[in-house]
């Protein structure tokens, strides 16, 4: 019981300020605009400015551990080809590949990795080497496969193609804000306490806003539409992936936060950018928004299991 009420207080403060957001919207403090709005502004600024500001406050050279930030790349890496190479064999619908696979792999590691670590260790240097080897990798993954798989992918040719996906990795914000905030982090530059408290400022509002965004765009009728590949992306986000890659964590020694922020990177929601993406490049905006909005609803109870089922076995502490 002692576990479970443990896993509770770890998982439900979160999702309580989506539930905030969505009772918002119900009364119509919120809009749609505002959605939208909030989303690019955390997508393009404040999730930019969080990952810079954690990332670069990390001592890198200190805290760097080569096994767990090749891990976490790795596994990343697998679960976007694996799952890629069965939407090829298995989905015959062409128009839904792209947004299935991104929805499938690309977990909400800035937003929700943070939250649930912060909530769980306060400050923590294992949540930015998370990001550090995984979140470079969804963009670039997700970039590619909305690229290829994307609604006018069969009018270019492969030249066109991968010329268009490494403009669109290149102009990523939030692998900008990750590789600034690496370089500072590598040549120890310390700013002047006017600019370290613009930049915390505008990275505090990332995790709030962006809950409280989720909350708002919930919306029951989408996430019933296309219900079936949206159980199958949902279910690979939040039960096969970890499922698969959590003994083999347990057996590489991971524990305590870094088996914690491998969880997250595993098995949380699939983050809200992704519908900015697939809208953005042309692919299914209605199949992303709906596992959105069915993982992030699920994953209060997955969620809970996991840290309850790891604290159990002695995993976390």
């Amino acid at each position: 019981m002692e576990n479970f009420i443990f896993s509770i207080n770890v998982t439900f403060p979160i999702f309580l300020v989506m539930v905030i957001g969505y009772v918002l919207k119900q009364i119509g403090m919120l809009n749609d605009n505002f959605v939208t709005v909030a989303n690019k502004f955390n997508f393009k600024v404040t999730l930019p400015f969080m990952l810079f500001r954690d990332i670069s406050g990390v001592n890198i050279r200190e805290v760097f551990d080569l096994k767990y930030v090749l891990f976490c790349a790795l596994v990343s890496t697998l679960c976007f080809w694996l799952i890629w190479g069965g939407v090829k064999l298995f989905v015959k619908d062409k128009s839904i590949r792209g947004a299935f696979v991104q929805a499938s792999f690309r977990s909400s590691a800035a937003v929700m990795g943070l939250a649930f670590i912060q909530n769980m260790y306060g400050s923590s240097a294992m949540g930015p080497l998370m990001i550090v080897g995984a979140v470079p990798l969804y963009n670039i993954f997700s970039v590619i496969v909305l690229t290829f798989e994307g609604g006018h992918a069969g009018e270019e040719n492969g030249k066109q193609k991968i010329k268009e996906a490494c403009v669109n990795i290149a102009k990523n914000p939030i692998i900008l804000g990750i590789l600034a905030g690496l370089i500072v982090a590598l040549l120890g530059i310390d700013f002047p306490v006017i600019i370290d408290k613009t930049v915390n400022s505008v990275a505090q509002m990332a995790t709030p806003l962006a809950l409280i965004t989720i909350g708002a765009g919930f919306e029951g009728r989408k996430a019933l539409a296309k219900i079936k590949p949206t159980i199958a992306a949902s279910l690979i986000k939040l039960v096969i992936q970890p499922l698969v890659f959590l003994p083999v964590a347990a057996w590489l020694g991971f524990t305590g936060e870094k088996m914690i922020a491998i969880l997250i990177m595993l098995a949380s929601p699939t983050t809200p950018s992704c519908y900015i993406m697939a809208k953005s490049m042309d692919n299914d905006g209605v199949l992303t928004a709906s596992v959105i909005v069915t993982t992030t609803l699920l994953a209060a109870f997955t969620l809970t299991g996991w840290i309850f089922i790891l604290k159990t076995v002695g995993l976390i502490g």
